[in-house]
């Protein structure tokens, strides 16, 4: 038997099952697309579902095929051998006559030879197959390990859809759904991922009727860890502003959070700033690429601040100022702006943003930023790092 080419054909047509969110339910599909779609290949006419209980004993919850037997619900030890042997192995044939198993107990559950795997990672359920008499012990073992692998396969694609789907959602939930009207400002932001879920975050934060909170954040990493880390940092400076922590303590606290955590991304920069209708805008920089604002006739780098988010425990923090005058430009962006690309593998570079935005400073703050994500696109070979951008204009 060719079992290469079975093996592909039998993840072919378990990825068009459609998944569930309960994953017994998904098991047992798998396993009636099985029993249904290779009977011939692989010798197997149906079988039982087992899902371990809250006492580690397995439970019979699912039949397929034409499997017969006794009711649902009937318990089978943990510390039954075959169990033993499955949960150890991953596959496991045994029949009757073998140490360690009960004919009884397989009468009742309808099986004439324990030939079962296990199927998960965590708390796996043991999928017991009914299989052909007159095929040997080494045919079903292979035809065991050539499913489990293609059901383990299967469960960890739809965990990782999961996981994308809900560091979706994360993300949606926190990023600004629309921009600010404040007095004296124009004001636009974005984020353009590169993968399916962004490392970067930015935000708007009304603190008073005269006081809005800017911030801009790069979480190493992509995909679930960066979208929970992100999170924190959304909480932590919503959680002191609604406490009406100064900046530096601020800061000071988000460093902490994102030391104790458990997740693989625990460097994180963050530009974090309250802005004053009159002007003034008081900022830390943790580690940041340095946001600019462009003046009439020079730019101004926002460096004051100290080391990343996560690292060291005790890190310290300064904060620094800047008056927004009318018509200066506050820009706030992420490395994947400038450290973009193109195919002579030159940078975007920070010059080229400078320029892009002095040269388009007449427009408006959405059309300055539609602007530099567009030509950042163009430059770039291709997405290799989230893109965010932040304009601030002060309006005369």
């Amino acid at each position: 038997m060719d079992y290469k080419r079975l093996l592909t054909q039998v993840e072919r047509t378990l990825a068009q099952i459609e998944g569930s969110e309960n994953r017994r339910l998904t098991i047992e599909q798998i396993a009636e697309t099985i029993a249904g779609n290779f009977r011939d290949e692989l010798g197997i006419t149906g079988g039982r579902v087992y899902e371990c209980d809250d006492d580690g004993n397995y439970v019979l919850v699912g039949r397929f095929g034409v499997s017969r037997g006794g009711p649902l619900g009937i318990i089978v030890p943990r510390d039954y051998r075959p169990i033993e042997l499955v949960l150890e192995n991953g596959v496991v044939v045994m029949d009757p006559t073998d140490p360690g198993v009960d004919p009884v107990l397989e009468q009742q559950l309808g099986a004439r030879r324990f030939a079962a795997v296990a199927a998960g990672d965590e708390n796996p359920h043991v999928i017991g197959f009914d299989v052909s008499p007159e095929l040997s012990r080494e045919d079903i073992l292979f035809s065991l390990s050539l499913i489990r692998y293609a059901v383990n396969q299967r469960l960890r694609a739809e965990r990782f859809e999961s996981l994308i789907v809900e560091a979706q959602r994360i993300q949606q939930s926190i990023l600004p759904q629309r921009v600010p009207q404040y007095a004296g400002f124009d004001i636009w932001g974005k984020t353009v991922p590169a993968e399916i879920v962004s490392g970067d975050f930015y935000d708007f934060i009304p603190i008073t009727d005269s006081v809005l909170g800017l911030a801009i954040a790069d979480g190493s990493g992509h995909g679930l860890p960066a979208a929970l880390v992100v999170r924190d940092i959304y909480m932590g400076l919503r959680m002191a502003t609604d406490r009406d922590f100064k900046i530096i303590r601020t800061m000071e606290k988000l460093n902490h959070i994102i030391h104790r955590g458990r997740l693989t991304t625990k460097f994180v920069s963050l530009f974090y700033g309250e802005l004053e209708t009159g002007g003034i805008l008081i900022y830390t920089n943790a580690g940041h690429n340095y946001p600019f604002v462009l003046k009439k006739h020079k730019f101004e780098a926002l460096a004051n601040g100290g080391p990343v988010l996560g690292p060291t425990p005790d890190a310290t923090y300064t904060r620094g100022f800047v008056k927004l005058d009318a018509g200066d430009l506050l820009c706030l962006y992420s490395d994947g702006i400038v450290e973009a690309h193109d195919r002579s593998d030159r940078e975007f570079g920070l010059d080229r943003l400078k320029r892009l935005v002095k040269t388009n400073r007449d427009r408006s703050a959405k059309e300055i930023g539609a602007e530099v994500l567009y030509r950042v696109a163009r430059w770039a070979r291709r997405s290799e790092d989230d893109r965010t951008v932040v304009i601030v204009k002060a309006v005369p």
